[in-house]
C-alpha cells in the first residue's frame, strides 16, 4: 500500500463536509446522477439527530489519495437487527469511492476493524442506514436515472465491493411499467379482484388530507406489521414511524395512495411517491431557501410514480388484497397525468410479489445488490 493513501474516522466539521462533498466530485458530469436531499442525508449518516440512531451506532470514514478525498463509508451497528436475528452483524452504508481498488479495500478494512471492536463478526451492506431506507448497490440498469429514494452509483462499484472480499447475499429488483400495459392485463386478474372484493367486502379509499397525520401513520404501521417474515426486515420504532410520517405527509399525494378497509378496519395500504428526482436535480438537492417551494409547485408536471409498497396484514396476504389496494390508485393516477410507474424494490427471494408484478406486464429495469462478508 502506498504512503499516499490514508484512511481515517470522520471527527471534525471539515471531515463531515468532505464526506458529503465527495459525492459531487465523483459524479461530476454523470447525466444520470441525482443529488440527495442534503439535509435528509445529514440525518441518515448521523451528522444530525435521527431516531434510527436511538438504537444504532455508527462511525463514518474517509479515504484520501495524495491528499485528495476519493472515498467514504459509514460503519453501522443496528442493535435492533442483532436482537431480532440473534446475530453480531455490522453493516456498511453510503459507500462511494473512485475506481481505485486499493482505496476501496482500505476503506472497507478500516470500517470492518471498527465493527470488530464493537463485537461484530460479520458485515452486510449497503444499508443507508437500513433496509427501511435506501439500500443496495446498482448492478444492472445504468442507462436511466434512478427514481426517488432509489440508490444510484457508478458501474464499477460491484467490482470494488467484491474485490474487498464481499459476496452477494440478496438482489433487489425494480420493475418499469407504462400505462399501456393496462390494456393487456390478464383477464384472470380481473376475476381475482372482483372475487376478493365480493368475499371480503373490501372498501378502498385514498389518503384523507383532513386527517393526513393519522393516515400516514396507518400506512407505516401496516408496513411494519406486514413485513414480519421478510428477509432482513427490522420493524421501525415508534419514533422512526413518527419521524417518517412527518416527512412523508408533505410528499404524498392522495391520487397515488390507497387504504383497504374491511368493516372499517385498515388491513392493507398501498402508496406511491411521485418521482421528485427531476425537481431535486434542478434545486441541486437543497430545500432552502426556495427549493421546497419548487417541490410543491412543480409536482403537477411529474408523470412518473414510484410504487413503493402494497402491504397487507399477514392474515390477508394470500387472498390478493394487494391487487385490490393497487387497483384503487389506477384511475386517480391516470387523471393526475401519470404515464409511467416503477415498482421498487422487490426482493429476489420474494417470488410471490415478483410473479404478480411480472404477470401484470411490468419489466425488470434495475437490479440492486446487497453483500455479506465475514469479519
Amino acid at each position: 500500500m502506498t504512503e499516499a493513501l490514508r484512511c481515517w474516522p470522520v471527527a471534525t466539521r471539515a471531515d463531515r463536509g468532505a464526506f458529503l462533498k465527495v459525492l459531487k466530485e465523483l459524479y461530476k458530469g454523470d447525466p444520470n446522477w441525482v443529488p440527495p436531499l442534503w439535509s435528509h442525508q445529514k440525518e441518515l449518516v448521523g451528522f444530525k439527530k435521527h431516531p434510527f440512531y436511538d438504537d444504532a451506532d455508527c462511525q463514518a470514514f474517509l479515504v484520501a489519495r495524495d491528499g485528495k478525498v476519493v472515498g467514504r463509508v459509514l460503519a453501522l451497528v443496528n442493535h435492533g437487527h442483532n436482537r431480532r436475528y440473534d446475530e453480531k452483524r455490522g453493516f456498511f452504508g453510503f459507500f462511494e469511492c473512485a475506481d481505485d481498488q486499493e482505496a476501496a479495500t482500505l476503506l472497507f478494512d478500516t470500517a470492518s476493524q471498527w465493527l470488530v471492536e464493537q463485537g461484530m463478526t460479520a458485515v452486510r451492506g449497503p444499508a443507508n442506514p437500513s433496509l427501511n431506507y435506501e439500500c443496495g448497490t446498482l448492478v444492472e440498469g445504468f442507462d436511466t436515472p434512478p427514481t426517488f429514494m432509489i440508490t444510484y452509483n457508478s458501474p464499477y462499484h460491484d467490482k470494488l465491493i467484491t474485490g474487498a472480499g464481499f459476496e452477494k447475499t440478496e438482489d433487489l429488483y425494480s420493475y418499469d411499467a407504462h400505462v399501456s400495459i393496462l390494456d393487456k392485463l390478464d383477464p384472470k386478474l380481473k376475476f381475482i379482484l372482483d372475487e376478493v372484493k365480493r368475499r371480503f367486502e373490501v372498501v378502498c379509499r385514498p389518503l384523507d388530507k383532513k386527517r393526513i397525520d393519522a393516515d400516514v401513520r396507518i400506512f407505516l404501521e401496516i408496513y411494519n406489521r406486514s413485513l414480519e417474515g421478510t428477509w432482513g426486515y427490522v420493524p421501525m420504532s415508534d419514533a422512526e414511524i413518527d419521524h417518517q410520517a412527518k416527512g412523508l405527509k408533505h410528499l404524498l399525494v392522495p391520487e397515488v395512495t390507497s387504504i383497504a378497509e374491511i368493516k372499517g378496519e385498515p388491513v392493507g395500504a398501498g402508496f406511491g411517491l411521485l418521482d421528485f428526482n427531476p425537481i431535486i436535480k434542478k434545486i441541486n438537492g437543497r430545500l432552502l431557501p426556495f427549493g421546497w417551494i419548487r417541490l410543491f409547485t412543480d409536482r403537477k408536471k411529474l408523470t412518473r410514480v414510484r410504487l413503493v409498497s402494497t402491504n397487507v396484514l399477514p392474515e390477508y396476504q394470500k387472498w390478493g388484497l394487494g391487487l385490490v389496494t393497487l387497483e384503487r390508485i389506477i384511475p386517480d393516477a391516470l387523471k393526475f397525468g401519470i404515464t409511467d410507474a416503477e415498482f421498487s424494490w422487490v426482493l429476489e427471494s420474494n417470488s410471490l410479489s415478483r410473479n404478480t408484478i411480472e404477470r401484470g406486464g411490468a419489466e425488470k429495469n434495475k437490479v440492486h445488490r446487497i453483500y455479506d462478508r465475514q469479519l
